[in-house]
């Protein structure tokens, strides 16, 4: 690859990952509010990894936590900083690396085959999940007093399952098409 195309490579890659970090702040602000508000940010992270690949995806996600946590209103109900992560819901939204990554890391383990990004999207949401309760719990403690798991489930967990499982399905199949362009 001569410096001029791997240059343009870099150019694109730096727009594309750019693009899906605004494609979630998007996604974050279509939102119904809740203790742990329902928006398609989970659509927006399973996109940018669907598209883009584990790397360029993750680094997507990446920016778009680091834009919220340093005070840019990229999160639900255009919130931003470093408070918005420390609250009840922050977990979710650094759970959105963690998911990316553990996508990133079943698809570069099995390929790119579409029941490996299927399972890894299911696997990351799981992911997002697992870290995302587990702060609630630790900041809804502090914050309020004790709170069973099942409480917590009941609040952050399962009211989202069949619509992130759409949300899934929706990202399987227009990560595909979108994919064919953001080469």
């Amino acid at each position: 690859m001569t410096t001029v195309a791997a240059g343009r490579s870099k150019t694109y890659d730096l727009v594309y990952i750019a693009v899906f970090a605004v494609v979630m702040a998007v996604c974050s602000w279509i939102s119904i509010p809740a203790q742990v508000p329902f928006t398609l940010q989970t659509f927006g992270v399973f996109m940018a990894v669907g598209v883009l690949g584990g790397k360029r995806g993750t680094l997507a996600v990446l920016v778009y936590v680091l834009l919220g946590a340093v005070g840019v209103p990229v999160f639900a109900g255009f919130s931003g900083g470093i408070g918005a992560l420390l609250g009840n819901a922050g977990g979710y939204i650094i759970g959105f690396i963690f998911s990316a990554l553990v996508m990133w890391a079943i698809e570069h383990v099995f390929g790119r085959k579409p029941v490996v990004q299927i399972i890894s999207m299911i696997v990351g949401l799981i992911v997002c999940y697992a870290f995302g309760t587990a702060w609630f719990m630790f900041a809804y403690t502090r914050s309020t007093g004790s709170v069973g798991l099942m409480a917590v489930l009941g609040w952050c967990v399962f009211p989202f399952i069949i619509p992130d499982l759409i949300k899934i399905a929706l990202a399987y199949v227009l990560s595909g098409k979108v994919r064919k362009y953001a080469r």
